[in-house]
């Protein structure tokens, strides 16, 4: 299939020359932009790209009158990577707006949680689903949040407990994987949270994660990535350094839930066992941005979740303006963040945490690709890359995305190389 996308308002993160697979500090207030652009799609991939005035005069302009190249005319658009959201929870059972009104009332997320709500209240949910029903469930998610922009998703499990569900929830993305044209990627989160049962010997809980599920997960090859949950009333540091240590020897590269609700050392241990990012990061000061700054681990924030439990959010301009590079994504859950629209996190990221648009954009393409490990074949505009991309409804400017908080700015959505 071959399709060609002319006279794009602006085409946005370009790489014509040299490749990058994240940007970092200052480099995110630049966005590579070609005006009056056009963009070429064949066999799924891009193909080539550049200036309308280029096109006219190169060899591609043959194929404005080729009948089979399905030819999109852009004009008043702009065309951009389709986001990259490389931190969710969307296979869950059931909805938790009970609890929502528990928080409005004033309980906080701890209170909840100790009362049977939280992850808990999603565990015993999905252990009581079948695979199918949490199929169907998730992959109305996933269209969902596709028709909004994302091409790509990174899927935790942790909402199992036993060994048997955690088995479940990931064999359950696996088939995702099949059914859905997204890029996705499986994160296995056995420890979530200590379930009700080993709340008075959370070691033995350690232990079964350590002993039993991680090697099931890596013998049946179900999972890319392994996470925990590193805060306050959830995992220790020492906790969360010992069953990382299982997972990298299982061969499962790390990610981590760190510092949403305290300083919990998770960033640090993070970065120990080199992982591939570190993730809420409310809680950072100047002890963890040293250690983030020593490493490759991308630090990914998640406004959703902070705004919607009313949180402080991350010091990410403080971040930035050190020389990190940020990521931003969803963290789509029935519990903290019930919403995968990343348009609207790139509202927040500006509004709640004074990004400008540029770094917003860079934080939800390629540094989010980088986040889950698809930086080669996706996250920006490059030759050869996936087709994975977003064509907006006429607007200003790139900076009307995080401006109109409220409105969908997506017209298409084409993923490798097919509109849907």
């Amino acid at each position: 299939m071959k399709t060609l996308i002319t006279n794009i308002k602006a085409l946005l993160q370009t790489e014509k020359e040299e490749a990058r697979n994240k940007v970092s500090g200052k480099n995110m207030a630049s966005l590579p932009v070609i005006e009056d652009a056009f963009l070429y799609i064949e066999e799924g991939l891009i193909k080539d790209f550049g200036s309308m005035k280029d096109f006219a005069s190169g060899p591609l302009a043959t194929l404005a009158g080729n009948p089979d190249v399905e030819k999109i005319d852009a004009e008043g658009r702009m065309v951009m990577p389709a986001f990259c959201d490389s931190h969710t929870h969307i296979v869950y059972a059931g909805s938790r707006e009970i609890e929502y009104i528990d928080k409005i009332r004033g309980l906080s997320y701890e209170e909840i949680a100790k009362k049977g709500g939280g992850i808990l209240n999603s565990a015993k949910r999905l252990q009581e689903a079948s695979e199918e029903e949490l199929i169907e469930q998730a992959m109305g998610r996933l269209e969902e949040i596709k028709m909004l922009g994302t091409g790509a998703v990174e899927i935790k499990s942790g909402y199992g407990l036993t060994t048997e569900s955690e088995l479940k929830m990931l064999r359950v993305i696996k088939k995702l994987k099949e059914l859905s044209p997204l890029t996705i990627k499986s994160t296995f989160l056995g420890a979530h949270a200590v379930p009700a049962e080993y709340k008075k010997n959370q070691e033995e809980y350690v232990k079964l994660v350590i002993e039993e599920m991680i090697p099931m997960v890596a013998g049946e090859g179900l999972a890319d990535y392994i996470d925990v949950f590193c805060d306050r009333g959830f995992f220790t540091q020492e906790e969360t350094d010992r069953i990382l240590m299982a997972g990298v020897k299982h061969g499962l590269q790390p990610k981590l839930h760190a510092n949403e609700l305290d300083y919990s050392g998770g960033i640090q241990v993070g970065v120990k066992y080199n992982a591939l990012s570190v993730d809420h990061l409310e809680f950072t000061g100047e002890e963890e941005i040293k250690a983030l700054k020593a490493s490759d681990t991308m630090p990914t924030l998640l406004p959703g979740a902070a705004f919607f439990l009313e949180l402080e959010f991350p010091p990410a301009r403080k971040m930035i303006d050190s020389g990190l590079p940020l990521a931003m994504a969803s963290d789509y859950n029935p519990g903290s963040s019930p919403s995968g629209n990343m348009q609207l996190i790139m509202s927040l990221g500006c509004i709640k945490m004074k990004m400008i648009p540029e770094e917003v954009i860079h934080a939800v393409t390629l540094n989010g690709a980088y986040a889950m490990g698809v930086d080669e074949e996706l996250g920006s505009i490059a030759h050869g890359k996936k087709a994975n991309l977003i064509i907006t409804k006429p607007i200003s400017s790139y900076a009307f995305l995080p401006y109109a908080y409220g409105s969908d700015k997506v017209e298409k959505v084409i993923i490798e190389g097919k509109i849907q």
